[in-house]
C-alpha cells in the first residue's frame, strides 16, 4: 500500500478535540466542522496575543520540476518529528485551491507518511473559506456595476476599472470577457475578466489580516477603479467593505486539523507564491507562535518566489523573525535542472546532479543573504546512489540531510529535526528584509530581479512605469513588492533552468493591492487565471459505489 489516499484512509484520525488538548485548546474554544476539524475561536485567539512566541521555521525549495521536491510533504514530516522528540510543534499550512486539485498539479496535504487530514476534505470544501472568499470578491464587483448603473455618483471613470471577478478554478475562457451584454437593463458593455481565487486581492488582504478589525479596514483600502476627475475610488466609497467582511468573519478563524502522527496543523487560506504572496495566514502563524514552541511553515514554489514574499512581505508587515530556514530539493529535480528528461531520471547521473545542483546553491545563498541559518532537506527516493547524494553536499553551502518521511513518517525526518533544532538553540538567525520601505517602487522590483533573480536589469513597459510613479505620488511607494513570476526558473522564461544570469526581467504589467498593502509586479507571460492541463485531474475522479472519493491525489 503506498498511495497517498490509501495511506490516509488507513489511519484513524482523533477526535479534533483530543488534538486541540495537545497544544492547550479547551474544547470550549473550538468550532467543530465535523470530527476531525474546527476553527479556533477569536476569544481564545485574543486571550493568546500576549503569550511568548515560539521559533518560526521557513519550508521552502528549489524551483519545481516535474520531477517534483515534496515540500508540504517535508514540513509535515518535519513537524512530526519534532513532536516526537519532545519539541512542542504546530505546522502551519495553506488551503490548497481547487483550480490545482483538478488541473495538473493534484491536491496539497502531502504525501505517503506525511499527510495532514482528512486529506479529501481538505483537498476540496474544507470548511468553506475558499467560497466565502470567492462571495466577497465578486460581492464587490457586483456593487462596483451596481453603482455605475444607478447613476454614478462615486465618479468611476468606467474605462479605468480595476476590479476584477473571481472563481477557484483553472478556466482560461473567463481571463478576459465582455459583461453587461443584452441591452441598457444589464448595464453598459465592458471588458472584463476573472482571476483565481488564490490571486485575488482579497485572498491577500484574508491572509495578512490580523483581526477582525483590520480584515474590514484592509478590504475598505481596497482599490476597484479611477475617478474621472482623478483619485482613487475604493470598496469603502461603495460601501461594500461591511457586507465583504460579514461574509469572510467566521472564515477568518484559523482552521485545526492533524497529522496522520497526531501533530496539530493550522490550515489556513491560500495565495499562490506565483501570482500572490504565497503564505498562510497571519492569523494561523501567530496563533501558532502562541501555542508551540515551534511552528514550522511552508511558503509556496521556489525560494526566489515563495520564500522571497514570505520575508520580504509577510514577515515585514506582521513583524515576524524566522529562526531558521530549510530548503527542499531531490537528486531526481536537480538532475532535470541539469538537463536530463524526465523519462531518464531513474538512471544515475552524478554529472547531471553537479550541473543542477547550482539551482539549491543559488536558493540557498539567498536565505542567506536574509540573516537565515540554512539547512537542506534532501528528499531521498530509493533510486538515489551515494554518489549523487555527494555530489549534492559539494555543491551547497549548507547542512545537506537526506530525508525519507514520505515512507517512514516522523522517523524519516529525525535527522532534518535534530539539524533545525542545534540552528534554533545556536540562535545566529539574524533576520532583515532585502530592502526598505523608503526604496521606491521600481528600485524595489530590481532589487530583486538582481539580488535574488540574478538578472542583469529590469524592462518596465511604459504604462506600468507610469502607473508606479502615479502610485508613489499618492503615497503607496512605501509598499513592498510582490512580483508573479512564473515559477520554473530565476528568468520569466520556465525554459531556463538551473540558475541563469545576466537576463533582463519583463515587467508587462502593475496592480495596486492598496488594502494587502503590497503592488502587484507581472513579469512575463505568467496569468492570473490558470488553464487546464491537456489531461485535467478532474478526469479521474470520481465516486466508488460506496460514495467515497478515488483519483484524488
Amino acid at each position: 500500500m503506498n498511495h497517498d489516499l490509501e495511506i490516509a484512509r488507513a489511519t484513524q484520525l482523533q477526535p479534533i478535540a483530543t488534538i486541540a488538548a495537545k497544544l492547550g485548546i479547551p474544547e470550549h474554544a473550538l468550532v467543530p466542522y465535523g470530527r476531525y476539524k474546527a476553527k479556533v475561536d477569536f476569544d481564545f485567539i485574543a486571550a493568546r496575543a500576549t503569550s511568548k512566541p515560539g521559533a518560526l521555521v521557513l519550508v521552502t525549495g528549489i524551483s519545481p520540476t516535474p520531477a517534483g521536491e515534496g515540500k508540504t510533504t517535508t514540513t509535515i514530516g518535519l513537524g512530526d518529528a519534532l513532536n516526537s522528540l519532545g519539541t512542542r510543534t504546530m505546522i502551519c499550512l495553506r488551503e490548497p485551491s481547487l483550480g490545482p486539485c483538478f488541473g495538473m498539479k493534484g491536491g496539497a496535504t502531502g504525501g505517503g507518511h506525511a499527510q495532514v487530514g482528512p486529506m479529501d476534505e481538505i483537498n476540496l470544501h474544507f470548511t468553506g473559506d475558499f467560497h466565502a472568499i470567492t462571495a466577497a470578491n465578486n460581492l464587490l464587483a457586483a456593487m462596483v456595476d451596481n453603482h455605475l448603473y444607478w447613476g454614478n455618483p462615486a465618479g468611476i471613470d468606467p474605462r479605468r476599472i480595476s476590479w476584477r471577478r473571481a472563481m477557484d478554478m483553472n478556466d482560461r475562457a473567463l481571463r478576459s470577457i465582455v459583461t453587461s451584454l443584452g441591452g441598457a437593463a444589464n448595464g453598459s458593455p465592458r471588458e472584463d475578466g476573472f482571476d483565481i481565487t488564490v490571486a485575488s486581492e482579497v485572498m491577500a488582504v484574508f491572509c495578512l489580516a490580523t483581526s477582525l478589525q483590520d480584515l474590514q479596514a484592509r478590504l475598505a483600502r481596497i482599490i476597484v477603479a479611477a475617478r474621472k476627475g482623478g483619485g482613487f475610488v475604493t470598496a469603502r466609497d461603495i460601501k461594500a467593505d461591511g457586507a465583504m467582511a460579514a461574509l469572510l468573519r467566521d472564515a477568518l478563524m484559523p482552521n485545526l486539523v492533524q497529522t496522520l502522527a497526531g501533530s496539530p496543523a493550522l490550515v489556513h487560506g491560500g495565495p499562490f507564491a506565483n501570482i500572490a504572496h504565497g503564505c498562510n495566514s497571519v492569523m494561523a502563524t501567530k496563533l501558532g507562535l502562541s501555542l508551540a514552541d515551534v511552528v514550522v511553515t511552508e511558503a509556496g514554489f521556489g525560494a526566489d518566489l515563495g520564500g522571497e514574499k514570505f520575508l520580504d512581505i509577510k514577515c515585514r508587515l506582521a513583524g515576524l523573525a524566522p529562526s531558521c530556514c530549510v530548503v527542499v530539493a531531490t537528486v531526481r529535480a536537480l538532475k532535470m535542472h541539469g538537463g536530463v528528461a524526465k523519462a531518464d531520471l531513474a538512471r544515475e547521473d552524478v554529472a547531471a546532479v553537479s550541473r543542477g545542483v547550482v539551482n539549491l546553491a543559488r536558493h540557498v545563498e539567498n536565505m542567506q543573504g536574509y540573516g537565515l541559518p540554512v539547512v537542506v532537506a534532501l528528499n531521498r527516493f530509493t533510486g538515489d546512489t551515494d554518489a549523487e547524494i555527494a555530489a549534492v553536499r559539494a555543491g551547497v553551502a549548507a547542512e545537506v540531510v537526506p530525508c525519507t518521511h514520505w515512507a517512514d513518517g516522523a522517523a524519516g525526518a529525525a535527522a532534518l529535526a535534530h539539524a533545525v533544532k542545534t540552528r534554533i538553540a545556536e540562535g545566529k538567525a539574524a533576520f532583515h528584509t532585502l530592502y526598505p520601505d523608503t526604496m521606491s517602487l521600481t528600485g524595489k522590483i530590481e532589487t530583486i530581479a538582481k539580488r535574488i533573480y540574478r538578472a542583469g536589469g529590469i524592462a518596465i513597459a511604459e504604462g506600468a512605469s507610469h502607473k508606479l510613479a502615479a502610485w508613489e505620488k499618492a503615497g503607496f511607494g512605501s509598499m513592498p513588492v510582490c512580483i508573479a513570476k512564473t515559477q520554473y526558473s530565476f528568468s520569466a522564461d520556465p525554459t531556463k533552468l538551473g540558475a541563469p544570469e545576466g537576463h533582463t526581467l519583463p515587467i508587462r504589467d502593475v496592480r495596486l493591492s492598496a488594502g494587502a498593502g503590497f503592488v502587484v509586479a507581472i513579469a512575463g507571460d505568467i496569468m492570473t487565471m490558470p488553464g487546464l492541463p491537456k489531461l485535467p485531474a478532474a478526469e479521474s475522479i470520481h465516486l466508488d459505489d460506496t460514495g467515497r472519493i478515488e483519483g484524488l491525489f
